[in-house]
């Protein structure tokens, strides 16, 4: 069995992650470029909603815009500008020529100050190189399109420097390969201007508010875009969000353009893109990283599937082990519970129906036991009683007798009186034999009361001074006034019980010592008379029913014999410690009780 299980287990171990390495392998190859793009797509997408949502609170500020393109960059490696409507990046006033246009010219033009992006033509890092042609008063020819009052340069010519630059996506096509006077471009016109350099404004660094200007792929990628809108081969009225696929130097781009309105409500756009080169560099490394990883992890999958298998057939072997021993009603051996899981939790539940089984064999011998003990104990009572009755019916038979053969008749009323004692003593037995058979029935349910126990040994001690007067014993009293918790009447009944005791086993002329004393949550009540010890091995019986121990505690001191086990019951119910011990010249008896909070 062993074997079949291990091999079993090593075998169905080893294929299963056999088969994840190979799906691992076969996703991450075939499925997770495509799922990372996706990925990526979705979020950018996500977080465009909330660019737009700041950008439109934020009323154009540039300065705000511009914070939150760099914030969109950093968080999601995504570059993001804003375009106007022709598409033109917005707030480039930091890298663009400002240009003084000549009078007597186009009158939508004439003697306007106009500013001429320079991402449009030139790289940030060129500048400084060509910045010498650009000085403020040369003399600049503009040649673009006009949309409306907006100019869009395709050609800038600075005279007298032979020095040109030109915008090569849109020149090309309007000089190149297309005529703008086609039908599909006839809101749009050729333009040609002529005026004088104002300024020319400079970002600090590449690393500044439009830092965007370093990526000459994303700028080249926003003029191609302004081409297609201009020569309307882009529909201007995009109703949604547009993704596109762009390659270059085989590395892949989406691009996502999304329309929204100005506070002008012109149709502006949001222009992202993002590169898709981190997950094609990862694909790559893991198809040549996997040929290595293989190998070793086939061999990890070897060794951890045959430990793995050992692993999980031990505490069965051990299971089916243990099974067999009890099915022997051997409870002697438990199950090691080393996991927490199911085969642990089979384990623990083996171990507790081990010791359930063998708890409830010894209670069903115990209870065996017990019931051959309350057999004697109810042979013993009935003993008992037959023994405590006898008496008293004999000394009733025997004055009826006498009384019958009036051998007596001047003796009536003494005869009459012994009766009328023995009666009394049965009936004080058998009241007492039913208020123990009611504690012993485990039905009686004590309520409690809050009172001074102080008080009550007072009232009892006044109850019984008759009693004490007839011996000349002399009671001591060191009660402290504290208020217990317990049932007052049956608390009386033991107090009463104790005391009595006390008064039938003092000798005469002695002393009774009952005192309360407080130990922290606790009232300790204690009861000593001088007289007679009890032997030690009979200390713990005298709590029997018809307990008489020696000769010193005889039917002749009066007493049922049950006063005691009454006591013992009343106190259990209460569930307080009590007990009794020899003194140096007495007998203690004592109980405690819970003080009241």
């Amino acid at each position: 069995m062993k074997k079949g299980i291990v091999l079993k287990l090593f075998i169905l171990t080893s294929a299963l992650c056999t088969l994840i390495l190979a799906t691992i392998f076969i996703g991450q190859t075939l499925f997770f470029k495509q799922y990372y793009a996706n990925r990526k797509i979705n979020d950018i997408q996500i977080n465009i909603q909330s660019f737009e949502k700041a950008y439109v609170k934020a009323k154009d500020n540039a300065k705000t815009v511009q914070k939150l393109e760099q914030k969109f960059y950093q968080e999601n490696t995504t570059w993001i500008t804003t375009l106007d409507s022709v598409g033109n990046i917005k707030h480039t006033n930091d890298f663009s020529l400002e240009i003084q246009l000549d009078p007597n010219q186009n009158k939508v033009f004439s003697n306007r100050v106009i500013h001429i992006p320079m991402y449009s033509f030139i790289d940030l890092e060129d500048m400084q190189r060509i910045q010498f042609h650009l000085e403020q008063g040369n003399r600049i020819i503009i040649d673009g399109l006009q949309q409306g009052d907006t100019v869009i340069p395709a050609i800038l010519t600075v005279e007298n420097e032979n020095f040109t630059l030109e915008n090569k996506q849109l020149s090309e096509r309007l000089y190149g390969k297309r005529d703008i006077t086609e039908p599909s471009t006839k809101e749009l016109s050729k333009l040609y201007l002529s005026g004088n350099i104002k300024k020319v404004k400079l970002p600090e660094g590449a690393i500044g508010p439009n830092f965007i200007y370093a990526n000459r792929v994303f700028i080249d990628r926003i003029k191609q875009f302004q081409v297609e809108l201009m020569l309307n081969e882009k529909d201007k009225n995009l109703a949604s969000l547009e993704i596109m696929d762009y390659e270059q130097n085989d590395i892949k781009y989406k691009m996502l353009i999304k329309p929204i309105k100005d506070v002008n409500g012109k149709t502006n756009y949001i222009f992202a893109m993002t590169s898709l080169q981190p997950v094609d560099e990862a694909v790559q490394m893991i198809k040549d990283y996997y040929i290595y990883l293989i190998i070793l992890v086939l061999l990890l999958i070897v060794l951890v599937s045959f430990y793995y298998s050992k692993k999980i057939a031990k505490p069965l072997l051990q299971i089916n082990d243990t099974t067999k021993r009890i099915a022997d009603l051997d409870f002697s051996e438990k199950i090691p519970i080393t996991t927490k899981d199911e085969i642990g939790d089979l384990s623990n539940s083996i171990n507790t129906l081990s010791m359930t089984l063998h708890s409830y064999i010894n209670q069903l011998q115990q209870d065996i036991e017990k019931e051959k003990q309350l057999e004697n104990t109810r042979k013993e009572f009935i003993s008992g009683v037959s023994h405590e009755l006898k008496t008293p019916l004999s000394i009733m038979k025997s004055c009826i007798s006498i009384l019958e053969d009036g051998v007596a008749s001047n003796k009536k009323e003494y005869y009459f009186k012994a009766m009328s004692k023995e009666v009394d003593k049965m009936d004080m037995l058998i009241i007492d034999m039913l208020e123990l058979a009611k504690f012993e029935s485990g039905t009686y349910k004590m309520e409690m009361d809050v009172f001074y126990i102080d008080e009550i040994i007072e009232y009892i001690c006044e109850q019984l001074a008759s009693d004490m007067t007839k011996k000349q014993l002399h009671v001591h009293k060191q009660l402290s006034k504290i208020n217990v918790v317990a049932n007052q009447f049956r608390i009386e009944q033991v107090i009463t019980n104790f005391i009595t005791n006390a008064i039938r086993y003092t000798p005469e002329n002695e002393n009774i010592i009952v005192s309360v004393i407080e130990e922290n949550e606790r009232a300790k009540v204690c009861i000593e008379n001088k007289g007679a010890h009890i032997e030690p091995e009979h200390l713990e019986k005298i709590w029997n029913r018809f307990y008489r121990g020696n000769t010193s505690r005889q039917r002749s001191k009066g007493g049922t014999g049950l006063g005691l086990a009454i006591s013992k019951n009343i106190l259990e119910l209460h569930d307080v410690q009590y007990g009794v011990s020899n003194t140096e010249d007495g007998v203690l008896f004592f109980f405690y009780l819970n003080k009241s909070v």
